[in-house]
């Protein structure tokens, strides 16, 4: 028997708790630390409050969430114009090189369209070599800078 193909979807409040799964694994991927504690009050209100600030879809498999996606719109002051960032995109290790990363990445760009944007930035370690040729294969263009952290 087939298993049915993986729908792209805008999360909903009951997935909380698989986005939070699926933010840990990423953060593992890039080899990074994520603390999960108060997660999910923090994204609750992020993503569903009364003005979200971050987008989110979600790749649903046949046994649950797989993947997500999540962006914001940012500005631009060179282009004096708004733009879609990519803050992350990620898929669990069984459903990549299936696809699935391509149909997610054009449904994030999709939903940026219909809200008037016509342009997405994104960023990625230099060490994932498999996400930059996957990026480039896409149409991707590399913008070298390098990212700088100041806590406040």
């Amino acid at each position: 028997m087939d298993t049915p193909p993986p729908f792209i979807r805008p999360a909903v409040f009951s997935d909380l708790p698989q986005i939070i799964r699926l933010c840990a694994d990423h953060a593992a991927y890039e080899r990074s630390d994520y603390q999960t504690y108060g997660k999910a009050e923090q994204l609750a209100g992020l993503l569903f409050g009364d003005a979200p600030a971050i987008n989110c879809l979600v790749v649903e498999g046949q046994f649950g969430l797989i993947g997500y996606a999540t962006y914001t719109i940012q500005f631009s002051t060179w282009d004096a114009d708004q733009y879609g960032y990519l803050d992350c995109l990620y898929l669990d290790e069984e459903a990549r090189n299936r696809g699935i990363g391509g149909q997610l990445m054009h449904a994030v760009k999709s939903a940026l369209v219909n809200k008037g944007i016509n342009s997405m930035q994104w960023q990625t370690p230099e060490f994932n070599v498999d996400a930059i040729r996957f990026y480039e294969r896409l149409g991707g263009v590399r913008k070298t800078k390098e990212r700088f952290f100041w806590h406040t």
